[in-house]
């Protein structure tokens, strides 16, 4: 059961970092300010609060990327910017990383590290003279972690109000958009997958404008 617990807690985490990141950021201070951290969640919290286990599991991602092949809405023509973030495999590391229950390796850009091994062996090779380098083994994984973004719909729910008096007016409008994470546990040694988990969060937007429309003379 505790272990279900984490899984949905990472799950949670991931999902809420997501939809932190695709929010649109209106209030754009001119002033300078000084780096921060980003914006933690209750889940954020949960995640670091989890007991410490009796023994660490060593995971795996490959992919954890957008499944979508959603693009972002643009009112003034086509946009090549994806609706959800392309970094979803770094969000992943991060919330197993900082739950203590799990240690990531690398394996998303396993050739680079392989490379650099070689070169590692060649430069020993060359200056030392020794031909039998010997590195510390890689670790092996005992579980991967798989899935991805699923879905991301957009204006499942829509609404707003307005009035307009003359040349003055004033509107607000609503809409919800709902996104989809998949996450599977597959064990290494026999292939079965240990556990599966799929969750929807939906992400409000709320937009309240006032206007005052007035016809002008071009010449006076």
């Amino acid at each position: 059961m505790l272990k279900v617990k984490i899984f949905r807690t990472i799950v949670f985490s991931c999902l809420m970092v997501l939809l932190i990141s695709c929010s649109p950021y209106f209030h754009q201070p001119l002033d300078v300010r000084e780096a921060e951290l980003g914006p933690e969640t209750p889940q954020k919290r949960e995640l670091l609060e989890l007991p410490e286990p009796q023994e660490k599991i060593v995971v795996a991602v490959y992919k954890f990327r957008d499944q979508t092949g959603q693009y972002k809405a643009s009112e003034i023509g086509a946009s090549w910017s994806t609706a959800v973030t392309q970094g979803a495999t770094n969000i992943l590391i991060r919330a197993l990383e900082e739950s203590g229950w799990f240690i990531p390796i690398e394996r998303e850009n396993i050739s680079n590290l392989l490379n650099e091994r070689k070169i590692i062996r060649s430069s020993r090779e060359q200056y030392e003279g020794n031909s039998n380098i010997l590195l510390p083994p890689l670790l092996f994984a005992g579980v991967l972690i798989e899935g991805g973004i699923v879905s991301y719909e957009t204006n499942v729910f829509t609404g707003g109000a307005g009035v307009r008096y003359f040349g003055a007016d004033a509107s607000a409008q609503y809409r919800e958009d709902r996104v989809s994470i998949y996450l599977g546990a597959v064990a290494t040694s026999n292939g079965k997958i240990l556990r599966t988990f799929y969750t929807t969060e939906s992400e409000l937007s709320q937009e309240v404008s006032i206007g005052v429309f007035r016809y002008v003379k071009v010449k006076r």
